[in-house]
């Protein structure tokens, strides 16, 4: 194939993988519907200084990509497309930046195979369809591990004050995307390496100051404002919500040390499966440029998988920065193969067969379960669950043959890479793997929202203008903010639960609750039952006026 074809099948490929389909189904609970109704309220009020969420301050995150959002929102309408449309952007710009990193550390074709590792793997692949902050913030603190790099390895020179100088852009702009855990991120890596060297590399003042005012510029530029709108108070409460995370798990949010481990190396695949003999490896056998990236990314990775394993909370895409090394690795170990610098041992092999079995099962096995649900409901003991099972999802049967042919795929990959043409197994390997996600995400998904929070979500539209209040009841939802499109103003009562439940309520009132939680309307006479679909119930209250 001609070299000069590879950044047209980049970008090409990216955009063909990553834009179709992102409304195809409803933003999920919590994060992305959550991200999702900031960046609304943001156009609503008209305040795009401050981040908010019922109207109220919210505090948990920076307004970069709450910024984003709001202009894809400006230019596509308040919807799921627009929610996610920031990041599939970001995706391209990933996979272009990836390929011209690779290009620039060997050659094209490590560049192709690099971001082609990226697209065609599980969780990396999905984060660029999603509408969640991580694609960002992770593609930030990237390029200021790599600007890092380049500016200790260029200490005593010009270059090496312009990487810190763009180090510090990054970073600033991380942590306008997420806050300072970037930082945090950044100095650890930093620390790790001159351990590593024994500390023989003294820093050059020059480039730190370089660093540290292009980063202090670059958060002045909506930190300062606040502060000075909004004192200090926002800063303090930020800080002590990034302290009660590592400290104490979330709710429904703990897990074992191990959980990012396990999150990484299934849902990374196949490039979870492709990195091992690097990630293991004691010695590099690359040029010297070569081996330095490679030092800084497995500094990175481990970073990363340590920290987050660490920290009290575990929530999926808390690891999700470890896939840039991750991806690294896989490609570096394929561009060994190709270049007869490495060889596919069995067990590696056996790795990836067996693995990529294990979730094509799962792929086949879910659309499968679902349509014959009746074999399954007497042997689940949650009545929530039996509930939300007996929503009427219609399939049409075939569904199961994305996990099958995705099977086929893989064997038919293992089988061209055991005749020792690496380049084409693996590409087909990885492509598999992307049209396997796009064509699950765009008809199995759909359906399986339907038996989770469709019901719910398909309520709050059918009620969206009215002048009413709507709120859920036992359970915590962004949902109802975003679909039933809340507007500010009214009654500062509004957003008090307990007063919509048991208050003298100035107008109508819709209840959503879960069906295992039917008891909590046993005192409540006044709330009317209304109907259930799935796993929830809906009620309403009526003023005493329209009684």
């Amino acid at each position: 194939m001609n070299k000069k074809l590879y950044p047209y099948i980049v970008v090409i490929s990216a955009i063909l993988f990553f834009i179709p389909f992102l409304g195809s189904v409803h933003l999920f609970d919590w994060d992305e519907i959550n991200f999702a109704e900031s960046a609304r309220e943001m156009i609503v009020t008209g305040n795009f200084s401050r981040v908010q969420i019922d109207f109220h301050p919210f505090w948990e995150k920076p307004p970069l990509f709450f910024w984003m959002q709001a202009l894809s929102m400006k230019i596509f309408g308040i919807n799921e497309f627009a929610a996610r449309f920031p990041n599939a952007i970001i995706g391209i710009i990933t996979l272009i930046t990836l390929y011209l990193i690779g290009k620039r550390l060997y050659d094209e074709k490590f560049g192709l195979i690099w971001s082609l590792a990226y697209l065609g793997s599980f969780l990396p692949h999905i984060y660029f369809k999603s509408g969640i902050i991580d694609p960002l913030f992770n593609f930030f603190i990237f390029l200021t591990v790599l600007f890092l790099a380049k500016s200790i390895e260029g200490n005593d020179n010009d270059k090496g004050f312009k990487f810190a100088f763009f180090a510090g852009i990054s970073v600033g702009l991380a942590t306008l995307t997420k806050g300072p855990v970037g930082l945090l991120i950044a100095g650890i890596s930093v620390l790790v390496y001159w351990a590593s060297v024994k500390f023989k590399n003294r820093f050059n003042w020059k480039n730190i100051l370089a660093f540290s005012i292009s980063c202090l510029v670059i958060t002045s530029l909506w930190f300062v404002p606040e502060m000075i709108n909004n004192g200090f108070w926002f800063i303090r409460e930020f800080l002590k919500y990034q302290a009660e995370l590592f400290l104490k798990p979330g709710a429904g949010h703990s897990g074992p040390i191990y959980y990012h481990f396990i999150v990484v190396f299934l849902g990374c695949f196949p490039i979870s499966c492709l990195a091992l003999p690097i990630l293991f490896r004691k010695e590099t056998r690359s040029s010297d440029e070569g081996k330095y990236f490679l030092k800084w990314m497995l500094i990175l990775f481990w970073v990363v998988m340590i920290l987050f394993s660490i920290v009290k909370t575990k929530i999926v895409h808390y690891s999700s920065l470890s896939y840039f090394p991750l991806s690294y690795f896989a490609a570096y170990f394929v561009y060994e193969l190709i270049n007869d610098k490495n060889t596919f041992k069995r067990s590696i092999l056996w790795i990836l067969m067996v693995t990529g079995t294990i979730i094509s099962v799962v792929l086949i096995g879910l659309p499968l379960l679902a349509s014959h649900k009746d074999l399954i409901i007497p042997y689940i003991k949650d009545d929530f669950v039996i509930a939300c099972l007996n929503s009427p999802v219609k399939w049409n049967g075939y569904e199961f043959l994305i996990g099958a042919v995705y099977l086929i795929f893989l064997f038919v990959s293992v089988i061209i890479i055991k005749q020792r043409k690496f380049f084409t197994g693996i590409i087909t390997l990885f492509f598999s793997t992307a049209f396997c996600i796009f064509f699950y995400l765009r008809v199995v998904v759909p359906k399986i929202e339907g038996y989770s929070q469709a019901p719910a979500i398909n309520f709050y539209k059918s009620i969206s203008g009215q002048d009413v209040y709507v709120t859920t009841v036992g359970f915590y939802s962004y949902a109802p903010y975003f679909y039933f499109q809340k507007m500010p103003g009214g009654n500062i009562e509004s957003s008090n639960k307990d007063w919509l439940f048991n208050g003298e309520i100035d107008k109508p009132v819709y209840l959503v609750t879960q069906s295992i939680k039917k008891n909590l309307f046993d005192k409540h006479p006044d709330c009317r039952f209304l109907k259930q679909e799935g796993g929830f119930l809906f009620y309403y209250r009526l003023p005493r006026s329209q009684k």
